[in-house]
């Protein structure tokens, strides 16, 4: 059954690819800001339609990737864990974000080590799914135990393309998740595998198509368009795949889930 969630996000009024800090980032590539604003409000419009609520963060000059609120913090049960970037040129996000939560009501948690946010740290209701490997460190997963209390299963990423565990596996529902196994080291694929013996197995076309950076509600999956196969074997599944177009993110190596942050309280 789906669950009203609460969702916050950062208009893309300063979007760009200035620098590159993945694969996908290309400076000379020219970001469409008119239609990058567009194919935002488009997710907004989806998630209320759907009964969800979103609170926006105000977007700061010279930040262009501040539009990505996933990897700001995670939040569990009220509690907020902030963010450290692995890169300098996004670590002044943080910042901002810690001001919004706290003007919110909420405590915040600064951690010591690299950990960027849900981009690497995906709650599943049970436990917390953290990916290793290009950003977030293990002493953040460490560090993120003791916070929240709940336990933490270290996942190590293997290719650069699929640099934060939200770009290769997503949360479907308290019971089940999506992901595409050769993203994972050998280890973390048998973890997966034990932990999740029904999970839908994308391809590499899905996870190229940003098919994995897609947010559930338990029964709608808010989906990229380009991944049709994928969503496919969703609806058979018994979800409701709601596509959403985001192409002009992908520019960054971003999609609908990089663009949304959930707080749960």
């Amino acid at each position: 059954m789906p669950r009203r969630r609460r969702f916050l996000v950062c208009e893309p009024r300063h979007f760009a690819v200035q620098y590159a800090i993945n694969p996908w980032m290309h400076p000379d590539v020219r970001v469409d800001v008119d239609l990058a604003q567009e194919q935002w409000q488009s997710l907004i419009s989806a998630y209320r339609s759907h009964g969800h609520a979103v609170d926006a963060v105000d977007p700061v000059p010279g930040l262009p990737d501040m539009v990505f609120a996933a990897n700001s913090a995670v939040v569990v049960d009220g509690r907020v864990f902030g963010s450290l970037f692995h890169a300098p040129e996004r670590r002044p996000e943080s910042e901002h974000y810690d001001t919004w939560f706290k003007s919110a009501g909420y405590d915040v948690h600064r951690p010591e080590s690299v950990c960027e946010g849900e981009g690497d740290l995906v709650w599943t209701g049970r436990y917390v799914l953290a990916g290793t490997g290009f950003r977030t460190t293990r002493e953040a997963h460490r560090e993120a135990q003791e916070f929240f209390g709940h336990p933490v299963i270290s996942l190590t990423l293997v290719d650069p393309y699929f640099y934060h565990l939200d770009t290769a596996l997503f949360v479907l529902d308290d019971d089940n998740i999506v992901y595409y196994p050769e993203a994972f080291s050998p280890g973390s694929r048998e973890v997966l595998a034990r932990l999740y013996p029904d999970a839908v197995l994308a391809t590499r076309d899905d996870a190229e198509a940003f098919g994995l950076n897609s947010v559930s509600d338990g029964r709608h999956v808010f989906i990229a368009p380009q991944a049709e196969a994928l969503a496919v074997r969703l609806d058979e599944r018994g979800y409701v795949p709601v596509p959403v177009d985001l192409s002009e993110f992908h520019k960054a190596g971003g999609g609908i889930k990089c663009c949304t942050q959930e707080i749960r309280s």
